[in-house]
């Protein structure tokens, strides 16, 4: 069973007499990730990662065919938000899944959970809908976006960070991980920097901090900004004299590309490619035979995401008719995660553990985050207060 990446020739044949035919009985399911730019690897890995978990299930969850449109949202709201209109009115999706980034997901949130159909996120998290915003239709298989800052603040606590320099790209993520890091961080944030989405040069940047008194940095900086930060906080010799820990900057996404840069550079998360459990350990085997690369997280949540809808599909018998049956079968979350503990707080964002991470280098030349502690245990977000579900 394969996907179908749709763009507008594809769409046409696609949305052909004979193609519906074909495709009438299926459960359907679109997904709406960035698969353009210098972010596509982080889409990618999503597309990858729930694509195992239907291969390995012969193309079925809950023991129905599976039809599998995937759009490409190209980082752009108007671009998201129309592909993700056209699944669910054009083609009747029984779920969608996305998206890689929250300003995506904010674009695409409203007609879907307006249309009663579920929303499924397998990775942004934002904090807009973790509140008073929650809705019975929207589900987060990743965590909060505040979370794992938090958890970068703990981790400094630990570690002595007195003082720490912040720098995250100015969009809904940016600001939930600055707001996160400080609602744990016991010392002193020295400066607190927003950089466009998309950010190049960090010339500038780098500048300030070496100058700022911090001795440790914290930055969330996903995809391609990531690679060019590590790169240049490297090569203008920062690593020597400052600490450098982040949030989904140094990951299995950007590790190819900042090699022995990112070697001993802290990280936080809920889960790391060698995080000691069976079921874990058979996923990233499976993966890197399939794909040839290491999962990220990324991967890792959607592979999750997939066994998610499948257990809710079974327990319902496939019949998706009584929203409040498929809703009940999805916040029941029975289903084994790659990450260990799993449930969903009454905001339907996660309950599971977080670890202190670090970049390291395989015998065989690859690069990926290790676990090293855990540091938080069945942690729940902040915002789940708000929430009146």
């Amino acid at each position: 069973m394969k996907y179908h990446l749709r763009n507008t020739i594809a769409a046409m044949v696609l949305g052909s007499t004979l193609a519906s035919a074909a495709w009438a009985e299926d459960l359907k399911i679109g997904m709406v990730v960035t698969l353009s730019g210098p972010p596509a690897a982080l889409g990618q890995q999503i597309v990858d990662g729930f694509q195992l978990a239907l291969d390995e299930k012969d193309g079925m969850l809950g023991g129905q065919k599976v039809d599998l449109i995937v759009e490409d949202d190209e980082l752009k709201p108007d671009v998201a938000l129309l592909k993700a209109t056209s699944l669910v009115e054009r083609d009747e999706v029984d779920f969608v899944v996305g998206t890689v980034f929250s300003n995506m997901l904010q674009a695409i949130f409203k007609p879907i959970v307006q249309s009663e159909t579920f929303l499924i996120s397998p990775n942004a998290g934002p904090s807009t809908f973790a509140g008073r915003n929650c809705s019975p239709y929207f589900f987060v298989t990743s965590y909060q976006n505040n979370q794992n800052a938090e958890i970068s603040g703990m981790i400094a606590n630990e570690e002595g960070f007195e003082n720490v320099f912040t720098m995250v790209p100015n969009y809904q993520a940016g600001r939930d991980n600055i707001e996160g890091f400080k609602q744990t961080f016991e010392g002193t944030v020295t400066d607190e920097v927003f950089t466009p989405l998309g950010h190049q040069d960090f010339s500038a940047e780098l500048a300030r901090i070496s100058t700022s008194d911090a001795d440790a940095v914290f930055t969330f900086m996903p995809g391609g900004m990531g690679v060019r930060l590590v790169n240049q906080f490297a090569n203008a010799g920062l690593s020597e004299s400052m600490k450098f820990m982040s949030v989904f900057t140094t990951d299995e996404t950007t590790l190819p590309g900042q090699k022995d840069a990112a070697v001993g550079l802290l990280a936080a998360g809920s889960w790391a490619p060698d995080l000691p459990n069976d079921a874990n350990q058979a996923f990233v085997t499976a993966f890197e035979a399939k794909y040839g690369y290491i999962p990220g997280s990324y991967a890792m949540q959607a592979y999750d995401t997939a066994n998610l809808i499948d257990s809710a599909i079974a327990k319902t018998g496939g019949d998706l008719s009584d929203r409040d049956a498929v809703r009940a079968a999805i916040k029941e979350a029975d289903f084994t995660s790659l990450r260990g503990d799993f449930s969903f707080n009454n905001n339907h964002y996660p309950i599971q553990d977080f670890h202190m991470l670090k970049v390291v280098k395989r015998d065989d030349g690859k690069f990926h985050t290790s676990f090293v502690r855990t540091v938080a245990e069945d942690y729940a977000d902040s915002f789940s207060q708000d929430c009146k579900m």
